[in-house]
Order: structure tokens, then C-alpha cells, then sequence
């Protein structure tokens, strides 16, 4: 992964030249080192003996999101992008991690070599690294299936794996690629340059949300924000789920309905409320109320976080509504953050379950996905991950003000990070950023996008003392 990693780097020479932005030196330097250091570890352990604990699994995810993280930090500092270490790492774990929440407050003035490395670094996080390891690599010498499910926001383990993993891997990337190059295509087509369309493409299917504007998707065309939203929406659809609609495949695309069905009904639900706020409370014309309403849910409910106006401006229950649906976020297998509308409909679910039970103590009550019970350890696993969820958001918001942010940005950044949804209120939501957070708040916000990316327990179980037991 060093290694491509390198090599996306060294990608960034194409705007550096044609642009000419002066940042070649730094870029060529940048990714030639990463590559050889990615050259030198695989001929060094080239040997290496195949492992077979599956503690390995965390222990790798965890290394792989952070070691890509810090060596993404090359580009923007030998550039001058910026001198701070601390920033260069909130930047770099944003993009990876597809968060899309920046330090940089004038993204305009970055070089051309800058902007798309800030794009690159989202798409390729937002199919996440663990799956392209395991579809660029035949042998991992450890199980995949436990390398995949550690990443657990690129897997979707309601049900058995009915094709191999290999096979499922490739059938995500297929899509994801395939996506991305239609819709490269269509947004140039739509009359934005070849640059735009590639930028706008690869932070939003990502579900990412950095952008090479300031006013980040305003000032598209209508045409192209409804486009845009579109590139939102599929990328919050299961990515599997996609491959079998391409394929005609319907009888595993049935298995996956409950799911489709509450995240486009979440969508619906918060956009006809932003869309009558918008005309009602705040005076758009119906137009405007109507395209706002519905790209900005779109872009809050996939935790994209771009933007078609300063939402920092909106009527305060837009804005709670927002952070509602950016905890909920789009279905498990897809490229966004939040708890995954799946978790969602199995918690909503066991509460009536619950209820049910209550009133009728004799009755059998199952909890159903899809017409199929859902067995008691995925409820369980699913309350865990909720606790641990609100848990991590409470100790970073606590932290975050601690460090001398205020409360309300403290709740709108904590919540930011960890949904991987960018935004924050106060100064850092709308168009703001983070630059005026303090170093040790910029690394706890660093931190909390490592664990929302890594859904919490990834992370957190490297730190319980009998993970690094011989037991």
C-alpha cells in the first residue's frame, strides 16, 4: 500500500505541470521516498511466514489507516501547504479517512498538485484500504475474512458470505471504478472542465466532501448540483448491491431490500422537512428550497459534507435534523460513515421487539432483516457498537472542550469527525474549517476520525490489555 501510495503522489505531477504551480521538486521527492520505503518492506519480508492469529487482522487495519496517514502528510508539508505537522496529519487523516473536514481556509490558493492529492487521498479511503489490499493482493498470508470484517465499515456481515471473498472485492471495485468514470464523464459532459469533474467525482462518490472551491458545490450550475446529489446518493447504496442490480442478479438483490428501503426513506423524510423549512421559514423560492433541500440531505445522510450554501446560516432545527441524519449515515457496504442505516433499523427494530414482548410475554417476537431473523449475537454486536458509538462521542467532545474549544463547537466537531461527515457547527460548519482549532483539539479530531473510519471497536480493542495476551 506504500508503495500505491507513492504512486498516487507521483500522480500529482500531471496538474503540477500543466498547472505549473511550482511543486514538482517537493511532489517527485514525496512520492519517490514513499514508494521505496513501501519497495524496501516488501523485499525485506518477502519471506515472512504466513500468520494465522486473527488478532493480526486488527492489529494490520489499524497500522495500515495510520501508516497511510502519516506518509500522506509528505505532500503537504515539503510543498508548504502548510508548516505544522499537526495540520498536515488533520488533512491527511481527513482525506484518507473520508471525512472531508479541513484545515485550510482558502482551498483555492493550494496548488493544483495539492487539490488533487486532497481527492485522491478520499477516493481511494472511501473504498477503504483494506479492500483494495485485498483485491490488489492474491495472498495476505491471514484470513481475509477477518481482514475485511476488521474494516468494518467496508463490510456488510448480516448474513453468510454466499460468493468468496476475492470475488467480492473485485465485484466492489468493479462498481466503484465504473461509477467513478461515468460520472467523470457525465459531469463533463454537463459543461464543467475535465479538472472539475474529476475532483467533484472523486470526493463525492467517496463520500468524501473536500472540494477545490471555497464554496465548495454553489457555485455548480443546478444541473450539475442535481448530478452531483446523484453521485451522493448511489455512493450510500450497499456496493454489492450495486454489482447485482448491474447484473440482473435479483435474487440477492431481494436479500438487501430493508435496508434500500430505510435509507431512502430517511432521505425522504428529511427533505421534505428541509424543503418546506427552506420555503416556509426561511424565505427560499420553492425552486431553490427544493434543490437545497434535497442535495444537502443527501450530502448529510452519506456524511459527504458538501455543500450547496452555507448551512452555518440555516434555521437551528435544519441543523439539528442534519446531525441526526448524519449519525444515522447510508447502508453498511458503501462508502459512508455513521452507524449504517442497518444498525439503525436492527436498534429501531429490537425496540419494538421489545415492546411487543412486554405486552405479550408468550409470543415469539423475532427480530427481522429482510424477512430473516436476526440472530441474538449481530443484536448484541449491534448494541455494543451503538454504546461504544455514543461513549467515544461523549469523552471527545468532553476532550475537545478541555482543550479550549467551546461547547458548541466541541459537539459539532466531535460529531463531525467520528460520522466521517466533515462540517462542524460554529466556525468549522458551512464553509468554515478548522484552522482555528488548537493542536491538541486538531489531534483529538485526527483521532476521531481513525475511530469513526474504524467503527470504534477496531481501535479500542488494541488497547484492552488481553489483546496483546499469549492466551
Amino acid at each position: 500500500m506504500l508503495m500505491v501510495e507513492g504512486l498516487l503522489i507521483l500522480a500529482c505531477l500531471i496538474p503540477a505541470f500543466h498547472f505549473a504551480d511550482g511543486t514538482w521538486p517537493a511532489i517527485t521527492a514525496s512520492g519517490l521516498f514513499t514508494f521505496n520505503i513501501g519497495l524496501f518492506l516488501t523485499v525485506s519480508f518477502h519471506g515472512a511466514h504466513r500468520i494465522t492469529d486473527k488478532r493480526l487482522a486488527y492489529l494490520l487495519v489499524v497500522i495500515m489507516w495510520v501508516v497511510l496517514s502519516l506518509f500522506g502528510t509528505l505532500p503537504y508539508l515539503s510543498t508548504g501547504a502548510t508548516t505544522s505537522f499537526a495540520n498536515a496529519l488533520f488533512e491527511s487523516t481527513s482525506g484518507i479517512t473520508s471525512t472531508g473536514a479541513t484545515i485550510f481556509s482558502a482551498v483555492e490558493w493550494l496548488p493544483a498538485s495539492i487539490l488533487l492529492w486532497r481527492s485522491m487521498t478520499q477516493w481511494i479511503g472511501g473504498f477503504g484500504i483494506v479492500l483494495l489490499v485485498l483485491a490488489l493482493v492474491p495472498s495476505m498470508g491471514i484470513n481475509k475474512y477477518s481482514l475485511y470484517t476488521a474494516e468494518a465499515s467496508g463490510a456488510d456481515n448480516t448474513g453468510k458470505q454466499t460468493t468468496s471473498m476475492g470475488a467480492t472485492v473485485r465485484h466492489t471495485l468493479g462498481v466503484y471504478i465504473l461509477l467513478t468514470c461515468f460520472f467523470i464523464m457525465v459531469l463533463w459532459k454537463s459543461g464543467l472542465h475535465i479538472w472539475d469533474a474529476v475532483n467533484i467525482t472523486f470526493t463525492n462518490i467517496s463520500s468524501g466532501g473536500f472540494s477545490i472551491y471555497n464554496n465548495s458545490l454553489e457555485h455548480l450550475t443546478h444541473t450539475q448540483q442535481y448530478i452531483t446529489a446523484a453521485i451522493m446518493l448511489l455512493s450510500g447504496i450497499n456496493f454489492s448491491m450495486l454489482y447485482y442490480f448491474l447484473t440482473l442478479d435479483w435474487k440477492r438483490l431481494r436479500n438487501k431490500f430493508d435496508q434500500l428501503i430505510c435509507y431512502l426513506t430517511t432521505f425522504l423524510i428529511g427533505a421534505v422537512f428541509a424543503i418546506l423549512a427552506l420555503a416556509l421559514k426561511m424565505g427560499y423560492s420553492w425552486a431553490d428550497a427544493v434543490r437545497c433541500g434535497i442535495v444537502q440531505t443527501i450530502s448529510v445522510l452519506t456524511t459527504t459534507g458538501s455543500l450547496v450554501a452555507d448551512t452555518s446560516q440555516w434555521w437551528v432545527p435544519i441543523t439539528f435534523l442534519f446531525v441526526v441524519l448524519s449519525l444515522c449515515g447510508g447502508m453498511a457496504g458503501a462508502t459512508t460513515g455513521g452507524l449504517k442505516t442497518m444498525r439503525v433499523l436492527i436498534l429501531i427494530r429490537n425496540v419494538r421487539k421489545i415492546l411487543r414482548d412486554r405486552l405479550h410475554p408468550r409470543s415469539v417476537n423475532p427480530v427481522r432483516l429482510n424477512r430473516k431473523p436476526v440472530s441474538e449475537d449481530i443484536i448484541t454486536n449491534v448494541m455494543v457498537i451503538f454504546m461504544v458509538y455514543a461513549a467515544v462521542t461523549f469523552v471527545g467532545i468532553m476532550l475537545l472542550m478541555l482543550s479550549g474549544i467551546n461547547a458548541t463547537e466541541s459537539i459539532g466537531a466531535a460529531i463531525a469527525c467520528i460520522t466521517s461527515y466533515g462540517p462542524g457547527l460554529g466556525t468549522s460548519g458551512g464553509f468554515g474549517c478548522y484552522a482555528d482549532f488548537t493542536t491538541s483539539g486538531k489531534i483529538i479530531c485526527t483521532l476521531l476520525m481513525l475511530l469513526g473510519r474504524l467503527e470504534c471497536l477496531t481501535l479500542i480493542i488494541l488497547f484492552v490489555p488481553k489483546f496483546w495476551s499469549r492466551g
